[in-house]
């Protein structure tokens, strides 16, 4: 039996769905715009690319938590 898919992660689906573009465009973009504070990258996934904010929020926290841990 698979574990279900818990945190960021579980909006990975719903985000591919809804705005057509696989996870790692959207965390190359992410990742793109290292340096930056965390919720001026939420707003600017927001503004720029019309993701919604929870949507933009799990993005940036699974990107910047993969970058902590290298």
């Amino acid at each position: 039996m698979s574990e279900k898919v818990k945190g960021p992660a579980s909006y990975f689906p719903s985000i591919e769905k809804n705005y057509g573009q696989p996870i790692d465009h959207w965390k190359t973009l992410v990742r793109d715009k290292a340096g930056a504070k965390h919720m001026d990258i939420v707003n600017w996934l927001k503004s720029e690319h019309g993701l919604g904010h929870g949507h933009a929020n799990a993005l940036v926290a699974h990107t910047l938590a993969e970058n902590k841990d290298r």
